[in-house]
């Protein structure tokens, strides 16, 4: 939030604003790996603010899982700082670009460690606030039709969420998320218990993209600036799937037999639709907001398996996710600069134009498409393992059968964008902001940076898989069995 006010005061400087974002993303990413490490060594850690013990003041908590997302939040924001050097007009600089996507970052990690389901709420207000703000960002009318799809939807999420709230404490008398871990119990066969449970699924679905509250990810996701799709995709549906597995480890775990076999149905679901949607289209950033989707599903069926293996593997794979969306929406634009547009129509024979980036993108599609042994094969074999474990044998059907169509619409853009020679006749790009088209004197290298530094983690991750896979099944068991988060919130007496 630093840097987001910093930003503000330089609003008339672009070129202090460009540099007050690099360095606060990259402290960011420093503060991120320094909380992982003492999470790491030393267990779940949480902090009162104003000397409020919990569970009356506002809590501030992280386990592994919070600070693993922490860390990759810098990460990814690190990276799309570096691609909007080269993407970004200064027409968008000028409309707040850069004190919006701090803020914005703030909002996702404020999420990620906060320990009262209130203040949750809070920060999904300020994410909802800064992302419509960069989805407009420059006024065009593609835009601003998908701005109001994408706000129309949240607010109902986040109506949705204060309304379950409100029913929650008028339950248990507490928002405090490890002090509601001891007192849900209590409402076992509670139906009231289980409503409100299903009223936390919508609203952190909507927020996910799930089955059947989806839609507006792909009628928005295409429509702004690169950069903005980037750090969306890479990090807005993960706070959604980031809340419901917090509060379906810690609070709704009394009905898993109903609660936990909605979500293992809807994310089955959400697997098949998404990729379903996703070959339909020809517009690749379409395809990708669609795949993203599709990637949901799969993190939502490890929660709906509620098992150490199952979450392990959506764990990994969200993980995985992060980094490869980030860098696929990040490489669609790289394409867009050398071809002129984003449709499979008029991209083409970009492999032999600039043959190194291909191979980029290539590895990017099939780690997507979970090929190994990049990133996307570990957690796939973990949650299809996980599903034949609980007999769940159409869970694992489902599962194969979606990453064999991944594959195939990564396939398509390969072969289409990059290994098809273009036609001279390809038809002109219509409807692209003149805007989009502008590079500053050597950004398409600068664009190349963040794209080639997210693959090369992809493959780093896929060929040395077992430090991360150690990692989130540590982080499932301490979600599982949460009784050192608890005891870090409340005290050894909690």
């Amino acid at each position: 939030i630093t840097t987001a006010a910093l930003c503000l005061m330089a609003w008339r400087h672009p070129e202090a604003q460009r540099r007050l974002g690099l360095i606060g993303t990259d402290a960011w990413l420093g503060v991120g790996g320094a909380l992982l490490d003492g999470v790491a060594g030393d267990g779940p850690a949480a902090v009162q603010m104003g000397a409020w013990p919990a569970p009356f003041g506002i809590t501030i908590a992280a386990d592994l899982f919070s600070a693993v997302l922490v860390l990759l939040t810098g990460l990814v924001g690190f990276g799309v700082s570096i691609y909007a050097l080269g993407d970004l007009g200064a027409e968008r600089e000028t409309y707040g670009f850069h004190p919006l996507f701090h803020a914005l970052l703030t909002g996702v990690c404020g999420a990620f460690v906060t320990g009262d389901i209130f203040n949750l709420y809070v920060w999904f207000e300020v994410m909802v606030i800064a992302s419509f703000g960069l989805i407009t960002l420059g006024g065009y009318t593609r835009q601003i039709d998908g701005g109001v799809k994408y706000v129309l939807l949240n607010l109902m999420a986040t109506t949705f969420l204060l309304v379950a709230i409100g029913l929650l404490y008028g339950l248990t008398g507490t928002l405090n998320m490890a002090d509601l871990a001891l007192v849900a119990p209590a409402f076992e066969g509670d139906g009231r218990m289980t409503a409100v449970a299903v009223l936390f699924l919508i609203a952190f679905a909507m927020k996910a993209a799930a089955f059947p509250l989806h839609f507006w990810l792909p009628a928005s996701y295409h429509t702004p600036a690169v950069a903005v799709s980037a750090i969306f995709s890479g990090l807005l549906t993960k706070v959604g799937v980031y809340s419901l597995i917090r509060t379906y480890t810690l609070i709704f775990t009394a009905e898993p037999g109903f609660t936990h076999q909605i979500v293992l149905w809807v994310g089955a679901i959400t697997m098949l639709v998404g990729i379903l949607g996703a070959i339909s289209q020809s517009d690749i950033r379409r395809i990708f907001a669609f795949n993203l989707v599709s990637g949901i599903g799969f993190i939502l069926i490890g929660v709906g398996l509620n098992t150490v293996l199952g979450l392990t593997g959506a764990l990994f794979y969200t993980v995985h996710h992060i980094v490869v969306m980030a860098a696929l929406f990040l490489a669609s634009g790289v394409a867009q600069r050398m071809a002129g547009a984003f449709t499979l129509e008029t991209l083409g024979g970009l492999y032999r134009d600039r043959p190194y980036f291909a191979l980029v993108f290539f590895v990017l599609a099939m780690s997507l498409a979970g090929v190994p042994p990049l990133s996307g094969f570990w957690p796939k074999v973990l949650l299809v393992k996980a599903s034949l474990d609980a007999e769940a044998y159409w869970i694992a059907a489902i599962a194969l059968v979606t990453s064999l169509l991944t594959l195939y619409t990564m396939g398509k853009v390969w072969a289409l964008a990059f290994w098809r020679s273009r036609s001279a006749s390809a038809p002109k790009p219509a409807g692209v902001p003149e805007i989009d088209l502008k590079l500053r004197p050597g950004s398409l290298s600068t664009l190349a940076v963040p794209v080639v530094a997210l693959a090369t983690i992809s493959v780093i991750i896929g060929l040395w898989a077992e430090p991360l896979m150690a990692l989130s099944g540590e982080a499932a068991v301490g979600l599982l069995d949460p009784r050192g988060y608890i005891s870090a919130v409340l005290g050894p007496s909690g």
